[in-house]
């Protein structure tokens, strides 16, 4: 099997799916590469973000219930999801979330880069992470300047009262432990993006709880070819990993890890393409098929969604 190079993408629970729609496309500048709905429960949007083609990497997700209460960011869950800049967009950002009324921390250095914190409108902790030699990238047509645009995924942290089995995992996945500062242990990939997974060891910290502003699942990049032996890796590690799951535009295996953090190992194709042409891309309710009878009920329980107003 090959090293797993990075995350594949993030998945989070949001409420207001306008708002979150806003926020994502008209400030952090992302674009809308797939609107369709939480395949476990199609009453609800699962929108998904990312670079012009919504490559693995890049590609932030939500499943956005109008009204959810708030989560609580603790053990046993990803507490903070890192987006990669350019190493000279820091003050670009720092004006633009400013400008936009975001909740945003002053930069600070960590592992030698300056990190920009701040939440999104539901209080998910995000980070931007300026890196000198950042990937060119293929970013969207925004309101964000292609200089200065998320690139996609730096890393996520991961809140534990123990690492030392989640490190194990990451470890067999082919990642390395790089750096450590106080109570946070930095691994890294091979990968150009979603490369970090940093574990943060704070038994103190309460126990996290899902629900608006918090994450639901990371996933990993894998080939079609080493997923099935990715799970039985998993099985010989003790975890209790789901089937090969069809999710359309990509098969996934989910597992809990030792800390609690969902974990999933998604393949990287067919991709976001597959049911849609690039330069249309996230303009229309696209369904499994196996939902697609279901559409003209689907489409009445779900709430108004115009990319035209909101993008």
């Amino acid at each position: 099997m090959r090293d797993i190079p990075g995350i594949h993408h993030v998945t989070a629970i949001g409420s207001d799916p306008g708002e979150n729609l806003a926020f994502y496309t008209e400030t952090l500048g992302l674009r809308l590469v797939k609107r369709s709905v939480n395949q476990d429960d199609a009453s609800v949007y699962h929108l998904f973000y990312g670079d012009h083609s919504g490559s693995p990497g890049t590609s932030m997700t939500f499943f956005p219930y109008p009204g959810a209460r708030d989560g609580q960011v603790g053990t046993g869950q990803v507490s903070t999801t890192q987006f990669l800049i350019p190493g000279d967009a820091v003050e670009y950002w720092v004006d633009r979330l400013d400008d936009a009324d975001v909740d945003v921390d002053e930069p600070r250095e960590r592992f030698g880069e300056t990190v920009l914190p701040f939440e999104d409108p539901d209080g998910l902790p995000l980070e931007l992470v300026a890196v000198e030699d950042a990937p060119a990238g293929d970013p969207p047509d925004s309101p964000v300047p292609e200089e200065y645009a998320i690139r996609g995924f730096y890393g996520v942290t991961l809140a534990l009262s123990d690492i030392d089995a989640t490190a194990r995992v990451l470890e067999t996945m082919g990642y390395e432990q790089t750096d450590s500062e106080g109570n946070r242990v930095r691994y890294e990939s091979d990968g150009d993006l979603g490369y970090v997974v940093e574990l943060l060891a704070d038994p103190d910290q309460p126990q996290s709880r899902p629900g608006a502003g918090t994450i639901h699942h990371v996933a990993f990049r894998v080939t079609s070819d080493d997923q099935a032996d990715w799970r039985e890796e998993l099985q010989s590690l003790g975890l209790r990993p789901t089937q090969i799951i069809d999710r359309k535009w990509f098969d996934s295996v989910y597992t809990r890890t030792p800390g609690g953090v969902l974990f999933e190992y998604a393949t990287e194709g067919p991709g976001y393409t597959v049911d849609e042409d690039l330069e249309t891309l996230g303009e229309q309710l696209v369904l499994p098929e196996w939902l697609e009878d279901r559409r003209e009920e689907i489409e009445q329980e779900l709430p108004p969604l115009s990319v035209e107003t909101n993008n």
